[in-house]
């Protein structure tokens, strides 16, 4: 059997770099529900309900990952551009009023009764497929201006800019981060990348300027101890909470910020409860849980069987790990404060569940390059 038509699915074992890959994303889930659990104390009569929600969420997201698990990639190959095109039109409805729902704001998500899916979340496994599948199909025109260059960009160029149109400029940041570097791990020229990368940062940096509220949150970022009564209040709460914490931390339910000091506490801003309240030690913990998932997946690359599955499990842990470093580093204090979840610990159904199905195509990956039809077999 060819590695073009060698099933995944004609074996069920998980390697032991996989099996080690579950271990991580369980220790960082089972952490986040503690402290979800923990903060959530004193927000509702019912300390419960947010651990019931995410644990609903969770078996869900253990579904979804499951299937992305089992799917056969090169089948799901030929639906890339249908699926990229889905989430496009979602992206573009969810602008719609009526349709999208408003949250302070910014429409990015949509309200089915049962549940509030965030839109973006789509985008990003749109993205995810569609760039892999037009680099690998195009890998022989890569040096070429149009074909090589100009139209990937424009692909990625639709999803970012429909995401930052709801508006979240966080996430199309994300979005370009994750296309950027799989422009440059497929191939494409330096001497075209470095110029589109300046003249996006300089794009992005105007769009922020001209938002008062995001202009506001660059001004606040630059003087945090000034605003920490205004514009900087959470960002400060969040630096209070990791000295607080020490390197022990104050013990479970025993945080002071999670009794209405800090907004967003369970969401955006909880990584500042882990440090309270189990110290440096779990929270660096934490920090080398990802960098861990991300250098083993870089060492397993090298067993890829084709550029697609390559750039495919790449760009997984590149959404992982790059929004886990943004999350980080926006509640620690090294960068402008901005709304995005910290991947399996923070509350959230929608991205657990996008950060679950990441998780398994990249033990999808995993699995399917044992196959000995798969090793070392290369196609374009």
């Amino acid at each position: 059997m060819s590695a073009r038509t060698a099933s995944p699915n004609s074996s069920w074992r998980i390697p032991p770099i996989g099996l080690f890959i579950i271990f991580i994303v369980v220790g960082l889930t089972f952490l986040g529900l503690v402290i979800l659990f923990s903060a959530s104390q004193s927000m509702h009569d019912d300390p419960t309900v947010l651990l019931r929600k995410q644990l609903i969420w969770l078996a869900l997201a253990t579904v979804a990952g499951g299937i992305a698990m089992m799917v056969n990639l090169e089948a799901l190959r030929q639906y890339a551009y249908l699926l990229a095109a889905a989430s496009i039109i979602l992206l573009g409805l969810v602008l719609v009023p009526g349709i999208g729902v408003e949250v302070n704001g910014a429409r990015r998500w949509m309200d089915f009764g049962f549940m509030r899916l965030q839109v973006s979340e789509i985008g990003k496994l749109g993205l995810l497929f569609a760039m892999a599948h037009y680099l690998t199909s195009h890998r022989r025109d890569l040096g070429h201006f149009l074909k090589g260059y100009v139209y990937p960009c424009c692909l990625l160029g639709i999803f970012c800019g429909c995401i930052i149109l709801e508006p979240d400029f966080g996430t199309a940041f994300l979005c370009g981060a994750v296309g950027g570097c799989m422009l440059f791990l497929a191939g494409v020229h330096l001497k075209y990348l470095i110029p589109t990368a300046v003249l996006a940062l300089t794009g992005f940096s105007v769009a922020v300027y001209l938002d008062p509220v995001r202009l506001q949150r660059i001004t606040s970022f630059l003087d945090v101890e000034g605003n920490r009564s205004d514009s900087a209040y959470q960002l400060w709460q969040g630096i209070l909470a990791f000295g607080a914490g020490g390197i022990q931390g104050v013990g479970l339910g025993a945080g002071r910020q999670q009794m209405s000091f800090l907004p967003e506490a369970h969401t955006d801003f909880i990584f500042a409860i882990v440090g309270e309240e189990l110290g440096f030690v779990f929270t660096a913990g934490v920090v080398v849980l990802f960098m861990t998932l991300f250098f083993i997946g870089i060492l397993q690359l090298k067993r890829a069987p084709n550029l697609y599955q390559d750039l495919l499990v790449m760009g997984a842990l590149l959404f992982i790990t790059f929004q886990a470093l943004i999350n980080i580093g926006v509640v620690t204090g090294c960068l402008p404060t901005k709304g995005m979840s910290l991947p399996f610990i923070s509350y959230g159904g929608s991205n657990l569940v996008f950060m679950f199905v990441l998780t398994g195509i990249i033990l999808n990956g995993f699995r399917s390059w044992e196959l000995p039809a798969l090793r070392k077999q290369r196609d374009l």
